[in-house]
């Protein structure tokens, strides 16, 4: 039987406020077990909690971002349930009237094809805090001070069909936040964290098949991993004449697999109901053209910009908006160079290469979007190629200097003396008779490959300084 994968995501992500959404208390991360937690968070009797009005801005703002749907009046309510690091029995969230409702988000997949993905709504709600199962003898620690911490909870419709699609949707969604600066992303401090909602169903059947949710994946690599392991199991399970349980997984990382965590719960396992302690959230149109005044262009939108702009592949479009800084940077390299194409070939090459080996963000680099500009500037003048050019970044980027200081101090000024050139290549000739006897014998189709020889020749006898294009077109002549 062939079987369709279905998949929804639930992306929990941090707001980048400085308090929490219902106290004063700091959301700092790293700060000792249970310093950040005031009354308030800890549900202590006689407190009240006030809204933090910087998270309705946040998620007005992200619902701008995927063209949703704007709830002018919406309501917090109590989600009940027990659980040890839930200190007042039940978290603070949107159940009915969400801030942010219908949308959607359009991802790239390998091919170039591009496909919607619609956001069914992202609500505000406070985090739990977080309990710790290491070094404490066979008891569980509680640590209270992620309880109250502001999150934006984004569903997703059920409109993915591989863990590829997954991936690129949660990437995409990834890059929206941090475009518009409501959350960091920091998927190893737990600030993006993503739940896999994952089922099977035989092919072209329209009712969806029984769920399982997985947790515990900090990763976009663990993502897909946890995301096929699962499809594999679940098929494994209705192919042998079972039936998949509705239950909540845990993704073991280290083990590549995934768990039976506990039962699934349904919505009215939580007994939802308004917070009475909260009033209704209102704002209008002026409030809504305020917050979003100063919105970015978002990646959706530049992606195609650099397309028309810069004649830039989809794949090359995409990789390069992939962060608002590195599309900021790739933009004013082009400034200084003026050569789209290559521009794009050096930040998505050398440039990332160099920082990924050094374990860098592209606001780390010592090599400014000026400095590999100008580099640019002398591959195009013919000052020195491409390969030349690549000892002139390394030098750069351990700080020795500009683009024309090293060229100058190291002797690295390509040879187009057309003179100088054809001397070398009439010695490079001379003391390989047998290879020139060879080429000439051979078939026009073969001479491509063979003439790649005597240009190696050349450029170790110029030390690499020779211009590659008069090389080979003196080399033609000759031979």
């Amino acid at each position: 039987m062939q079987w369709e994968t279905v998949i929804g995501l639930e992306i929990h992500a941090q707001l980048a406020t400085n308090s929490k959404i219902f106290s004063g208390a700091s959301i700092a991360f790293g700060a000792d077990p249970n310093t950040q937690a005031c009354n308030v968070d800890l549900g202590m009797p006689g407190v009240l909690p006030v809204l933090n009005e910087e998270v309705v801005r946040m998620a007005v703002k992200f619902g701008t971002a995927i063209g949703a749907e704007l709830g002018k009046r919406s309501v917090f309510a109590r989600k009940n349930y027990f659980y040890p690091d839930l200190p007042k029995g039940y978290q603070i969230s949107q159940y009915e009237l969400p801030i942010v409702g219908l949308g959607h988000v359009d991802i790239v997949l390998d091919d170039g094809v591009v496909k919607r993905i619609g956001v069914t709504r992202a609500h505000l709600e406070e985090d739990a805090g977080k309990s710790l199962h290491e070094d404490f003898h066979g008891m569980t620690g509680i640590d209270l001070n992620r309880a109250g911490t502001p999150l934006l909870e984004i569903v997703s419709e059920p409109d993915m069909r591989s863990a590829k699609e997954a991936v690129a949707y949660a990437k995409m969604i990834h890059q929206i936040i941090r475009y518009i600066d409501i959350c960091d992303g920091n998927m190893q401090e737990g600030s993006f964290r993503v739940d896999a909602n994952v089922s099977m169903r035989p092919k072209g059947q329209e009712e969806f098949g029984t769920r399982a949710e997985l947790k515990n994946i900090n990763s976009f690599r663990f993502l897909e991993k946890a995301i096929n392991f699962e499809i594999e199991r679940q098929i494994d399970v209705l192919e042998s004449g079972g039936e998949v349980v509705q239950e909540t997984r845990l993704y073991d990382a280290d083990k590549d697999e995934t768990r039976s965590m506990r039962s699934k719960e349904e919505a009215n396992d939580y007994r939802y109901f308004p917070d009475p302690d909260l009033l209704p959230v209102e704002f209008d149109d002026d409030f809504i053209t305020a917050v979003t005044a100063d919105m970015p262009e978002l990646p959706e939108a530049r992606r195609q910009r650099f397309m028309d702009q810069y004649g830039l592949s989809i794949q090359d479009a995409v990789t390069l908006v992939s962060s608002r800084m590195q599309a900021d940077y790739f933009e004013a390299v082009v400034a200084v160079s003026g050569d789209a194409k290559l521009s794009a070939n050096w930040v998505m090459g050398e440039l990332t290469a160099a920082l990924n080996k050094e374990g860098q963000e592209i606001s780390d680099t010592p090599v400014s979007a000026e400095m590999l500009g100008g580099l640019i500037q002398r591959i195009l003048d013919n000052t020195i190629s491409g390969k030349i050019a690549k000892q002139v970044f390394d030098a750069m980027w351990n700080g020795e200097g500009s683009v024309d200081e090293i060229i100058e101090a190291k002797g690295l000024k390509q040879i187009t003396d057309s003179g100088a050139i054809e001397q070398i290549v009439d010695e490079v000739i001379a003391a390989n008779p047998q290879q020139v006897e060879n080429y000439r014998s051979a078939e026009e189709q073969k001479r491509g490959k063979m003439i790649g020889f005597f240009v190696g020749q050349v450029m170790k006898a110029s030390k690499g300084k020779a211009n590659p294009q008069q090389v080979n077109e003196l080399l033609k002549q000759k031979l």
